[in-house]
């Protein structure tokens, strides 16, 4: 499966079975986490068979079920860290569902972590994995047009862009973001209005993005 057809089929998913991840898709899963860690300057951890962290009464409230399995991204603090974390924590989140995994991102539902952060480190959004009950629904979208004002003015590897981004996940499926397109093939996506996940949701809206439009193809502004 490629990553856009990954992006398709992706759906957050909050209930899960009482079935393990198997040992060969773990390792793909850690061996994933460790380069993306280093390519983002990050600490990708992924706990399995670790029911705690989404026993509480945080996540019984989000309609969390039989979570088991997480990964938690940490990082330091320097400005850049929750964009990075969105970023890079969708490009894991499509990896699982390449490997026929269900997600979830979770910023308040859950309880205290199991992962071992290193000193300067702090913990920065937790996702939820494993096997669904189902393969969740798509969420509804804004406007296209009030989204990315320059959509039918732009070529084809723009709207790709764009649809791709449509599909990504967003706090509260608020989609406060932004997408512009500007001379010499350059894209400015901006975050909109208020709230303390926008950078995060920034970071995974231009995952998307690049998937759709081919990194090829334009420069980010």
């Amino acid at each position: 499966m490629e990553l856009i057809e990954a992006i398709e089929k992706r759906h957050s998913v909050r209930q899960y079975k009482d079935a393990p991840i198997e040992k060969e898709k773990r390792e793909i899963l850690d061996g994933y986490a460790s380069l993306l860690s280093k390519q983002g300057d990050l600490n990708i951890q992924v706990l399995y068979e670790e029911p705690s962290c989404f026993d509480s009464r945080l996540a019984h409230y989000g309609k969390f079920k039989n979570v088991k399995n997480y990964a938690v991204i940490a990082g330091k603090k320097d400005g850049s860290e929750k964009e990075r974390a969105g970023y890079y924590g969708e490009l894991f989140v499509l990896k699982a569902q390449t490997l026929g995994l269900n997600s979830c991102w979770a910023a308040l539902t859950h309880g205290k972590s199991k992962a071992a952060l290193k000193e300067g480190e702090k913990e920065i959004i937790v996702i939820a994995l494993g096997y669904g009950e189902n393969d969740g629904v798509p969420h509804k979208n804004k406007d296209v047009n009030s989204l990315a004002p320059d959509l039918d003015k732009g070529p084809e590897w723009f709207r790709k862009g764009v649809d791709a981004a449509m599909k990504a996940p967003t706090a509260v499926n608020q989609q406060k973001f932004s997408l512009k397109l500007l001379e010499g093939n350059r894209v400015k996506a901006s975050a909109v209005g208020l709230g303390t996940l926008l950078k995060l949701d920034l970071g995974i809206v231009k995952c998307h993005f690049e998937i759709g439009a081919g990194k090829e193809n334009f420069k980010w502004a």
